[in-house]
């Protein structure tokens, strides 16, 4: 796909913010009619831009309320090292995030649990035994100030 253009643009900011949004009423705040944005927000999809639609679930009504960054130094980075590693990270439910970093650690983790005794466990027999995990570093978060899996608008 090409460039994207305004309505695009403006197709995926409004589904970003409400993916329940119906084509009427998407088609309608965007300005253009019903078959055409349709046409537009299945192309998007089709080319990767909507990964997918999902709900945004409270994590402390689910017991998920504890949220704890981890630094992880890595004994190995070689190219297999590092893949067992993010195949053992994407295995842990807990691990709501992991990044590669470029620092004096390899990686990051958002880590969610109940509390602090169950993040405690999580560390020590889950994240601990992940492959080459040589030493951790753990911040406890004491108030989630932004969260969001959105990206900036687009531009329009």
């Amino acid at each position: 796909m090409d460039e994207l253009d305004s309505f695009d643009k403006k197709i995926l900011a409004l589904l970003q913010n409400n993916g329940r949004m119906t084509i009427t009423e998407l088609a309608g705040n965007v300005g253009l009619s019903k078959t055409p944005c349709q046409l537009r927000v299945k192309r998007l999809e089709s080319n990767g831009y909507i990964l997918g639609y999902r709900a945004d679930i409270d994590p402390v009504k689910v017991g998920a309320g504890h949220i704890a960054f981890v630094q992880v130094t890595l004994s190995d980075t070689r190219s297999k090292s590092l893949e067992a590693f993010n195949s053992a990270a994407r295995a842990i439910p807990e691990i709501e995030q992991c990044h590669m970093i470029a620092s004096d650690f390899d990686y990051l983790l958002k880590v969610r649990t109940k509390d602090i005794a169950s993040y405690r466990r999580v560390l020590g027999e889950k994240i601990s035994a992940m492959p080459f995990v040589a030493q951790t570093s753990t911040f406890v978060c004491m108030e989630p100030v932004k969260e969001t899996n959105r990206i900036s608008s687009p531009t329009p």
